[in-house]
């Protein structure tokens, strides 16, 4: 089936049961999945009940869709409880298939968040840092394979995939609630393992200052559809460290900044009100 009829077929299962236009869609990474506790859930979706969404099996990924109102502002959006990877097996377009589908419900502005490692010595576990820019190194594209023109250009330009107006809105914010907001560049890898110590100096030798499994697929995706992008990494672990890297760690370590972050969130939402 076309990529065209799949988002077709979501967004009808979607509408027989929520009729709002969302203004923002968010997708929650790893340990960040808490955030749904700030939305009033008119209708929520499970894998099963959506065609082509394929079964989350990455660590606290529900893989639910969930469409709803801020409980502060009542501002409608839609968010990705959890997301999907290279690592499980999933092709590129079904990674990124729930983008497509919140674009085709109306989104305005795309967030997305995740868990990741940081490259630069700078950054310490517990940091959160806004993405400025990305380095692909999935070794894939989610643009691969038959064109539709229907679905936005061929080769969408990328020098702004992060909307630099919307970079310093969410950094006015964090200076307001008195948070501290890197910066950097996040590399996407394919995984599922942990970097090696060559590896990890490699990333930092061409300009990394994050490194995750994520993401970046979807903001592809969204710069093709003229989405305006935020993306967001809490810093769950040092690469540069003797000691071994657990994935429960980056679980609990997100979760552990996952209150900053919500506040940014939720500072970004309010420009949403009524």
């Amino acid at each position: 089936m076309s990529l065209p009829n799949q988002i077709a077929d979501c967004v009808a299962v979607v509408r027989q049961r929520w009729t709002k236009r969302p203004r923002v869609g968010i997708v929650l990474g790893t340990g960040l999945g808490g955030f749904v506790d700030e939305i009033t859930a008119e209708a929520s979706f499970t894998r099963d009940e959506l065609p082509h969404f394929p079964r989350a099996t990455a660590l606290s990924h529900r893989g639910r869709l969930v469409c709803g109102v801020t409980r502060q502002h009542s501002v409608p959006v839609v968010v990705m409880e959890g997301r999907f990877h290279v690592y499980e097996g999933h092709a590129p377009e079904v990674i990124t298939l729930p983008v497509r589908v919140m674009h085709a419900l109306g989104i305005e502005l795309l967030i997305l968040t995740n868990a990741c490692g940081g490259l630069n010595p700078d950054f310490a576990p517990g940091d959160i840092a806004l993405i400025e820019d990305h380095i692909n190194l999935m070794g894939t594209n989610p643009l691969i394979g038959p064109h539709d023109d229907s679905l936005g250009p061929r080769f969408p330009d990328l020098g702004h995939v992060y909307d630099p107006e919307w970079i310093d809105r969410a950094v006015a914010i964090a200076q307001r609630e008195e948070i501290a907001l890197r910066r950097g560049v996040y590399i996407a890898v394919s995984g599922p393992n942990y970097e090696t110590r060559a590896e990890i100096k490699f990333l930092r030798l061409i300009g990394g200052d994050l490194v995750g499994m994520s993401t970046v697929p979807e903001a592809i995706v969204a710069a093709q559809c003229g989405l305006r992008t935020l993306a967001f990494s809490i810093v769950t672990n040092s690469c540069d460290t003797t000691e071994p890297i657990l994935a429960e760690d980056v679980v609990a370590n997100a979760a552990t900044a996952e209150t900053n972050l919500r506040r940014i969130l939720l500072g970004l939402l309010e420009q949403f009100k009524a």
